[in-house]
């Protein structure tokens, strides 16, 4: 069985405004964090099922836009196999707040983003 997407972000130069605008185009419930820099997670109102969601401020030149986070169990070994394959890491593995586990980013073979999440 292969790695579920778990997560997508939404990184914009102006969260507040993207947060505004997926709340008002698709009626998301977002709800902003002031200790996460309004960093906000998003509720699509589609079920239990559903990916989670964040939209949150722009923390590096280049780091605006949408990615998505895939699920795994070891974050060294799938950011390896990435490297192995061509990839390149961009954010080593980094612990979230509270009990939201820890996620790395690499950059794919054409230099998209992708986040893993464990």
């Amino acid at each position: 069985m292969g790695q579920p997407v778990a997560m997508f972000e939404i990184v914009s130069n102006d969260h507040q405004r993207a947060q505004e605008f997926y709340a008002s185009l698709f009626g998301w419930n977002i709800q902003a964090d002031p200790a996460m820099g309004g960093y906000g997670l998003v509720d699509t109102g589609a079920g239990s099922d559903a990916l989670m969601g964040g939209i949150g401020p722009s923390m590096a030149p280049g780091d605006t836009g949408v990615k998505v986070y895939v699920r795994v169990d070891d974050l060294d070994v799938f950011l390896g196999r990435a490297a192995e394959l061509g990839g390149v890491r961009l954010v080593e593995p980094t612990k979230l707040p509270g009990e939201y586990g820890t996620f790395a980013i690499f950059a794919d073979l054409d230099g998209n983003p992708v986040g893993l999440w464990a």
